[in-house]
């Protein structure tokens, strides 16, 4: 028998831990790949910040992964000095080499360090959580009730006597004379967590529990997150939309929300007629249009519907198409939505629709 064929399973051994030391490194650069490109693709992109929290929860990050990416190049260093240095040989005896135990700097070493990295990342987590609560909330702050449902968001502003859904609207930081908005939180149901990753990080809405945040977006623009609980059927399509709007902006949207919706529709029949209809059935024992006598609260707030981007807790666009499908029926678009469908005929459909659509 040839030396080749006596020796033909250490070698495969040996060739079979390069293989998985080169894969374990492959894994580790198409990770580092799609995290160059979500980095550059991502709406929701933590390392991208705009506001104080997220930036201090950057700073942590970059800490945390800093420690652990000395760690994971200290162990691939020690792994891959065994597979190279003590690779199977042709000379090399079949014997077990020779078996150290007890030792007591390795175990002190192993038991040490942890405890010390360990210690380290929960004093600097406690120092940046402890720091960005400390900053005392200006007098002119913005404040907003955030209210959790299956599946959407409702929003009241006490102090401008705004209530609205899904689209959130807040105004950016003015260096000179900061206007941060300030979320008190709470659930109507289950379990809900509040999650706009460029803007600071999750907070969770917690029935019969009162939870607080703060952010403060540096700049103009949408921002998008997400409800990090799962909370049911339609936890994934429970969006969150954030409008940073500038002061002039944000005053004009304020000004619009305290007005009621729009009741004049002497130029539109169909959406007159819509308003009849809508009114005379269920719709309002779970829905309020400001200054008529739909008055429930169980569902979103439509006295400004129209003038969302979207609808379904932002799952889908705010057109008349859409409204059309979502009020025939909504769980066609969004299952497990707890708004049933009216099963109206094709003309109330119509209807309704124009009038849901004028209300700006």
């Amino acid at each position: 028998m040839s030396i080749l064929a006596r020796h033909s399973p250490a070698i495969a051994i040996g060739r079979s831990k390069l293989a998985a030391a080169l894969s374990i490194s492959a894994m580790v650069w198409n990770l580092s790949l799609v995290a160059v490109t979500a980095r550059a693709q991502s709406p929701t992109n933590i390392f991208a910040p705009a506001g104080t929290p997220a930036h201090s929860i950057v700073k942590l990050s970059m800490f945390v992964l800093s420690i652990t990416l000395c760690i994971f190049l200290i162990v691939a260093s020690l792994l891959l000095y065994a597979l190279i240095r003590f690779r199977h040989r042709p000379a090399d005896s079949n014997h077990e080499p020779a078996q150290v135990y007890g030792s007591n700097q390795i175990e002190l070493s192993w038991t040490i360090i942890p405890i010390l990295i360990v210690v380290t990342l929960f004093l600097t987590t406690t120092r940046f959580i402890l720091g960005t609560e400390a900053i005392p909330k200006p007098p002119i702050a913005i404040d907003v009730t955030v209210i959790g449902h299956q599946y959407w968001w409702e929003y009241r502003y006490p102090r401008l006597g705004i209530i609205t859904a899904n689209e959130l609207h807040i105004p950016v930081i003015d260096p000179t004379n900061p206007t941060p908005t300030y979320l008190t939180m709470s659930s109507a149901d289950v379990s809900h967590s509040f999650w706009v990753p460029r803007l600071a990080g999750k907070t969770d809405l917690i029935p019969n529990r009162v939870n607080t945040m703060w952010i403060d977006p540096e700049k103009a623009g949408l921002y998008l997150g997400q409800c990090a609980q799962y909370c049911g059927t339609q936890h994934a399509k429970m969006l969150l939309r954030i409008y940073a709007d500038s002061p002039e902006d944000f005053a004009v949207w304020v000004s619009k929300q305290q007005q009621n919706g729009h009741q004049d529709f002497s130029g539109n029949a169909a959406a007159a007629e819509g308003q009849v209809v809508f009114m005379h059935n269920a719709c309002i024992n779970c829905h309020t249009v400001a200054g008529t006598e739909a008055t429930g609260r169980f569902g979103p707030d439509l006295t400004h519907l129209a003038s969302r981007d979207t609808i379904a807790s932002g799952a889908v666009q705010n057109t008349r198409e859409n409204m059309r499908k979502w009020i025939a029926d909504p769980n066609s678009m969004k299952p497990g939505s707890l708004m049933p469908p009216m099963h109206l005929n094709d003309h109330d459909l119509d209807v309704i629709t124009a009038y849901l659509t004028e209300l700006h």
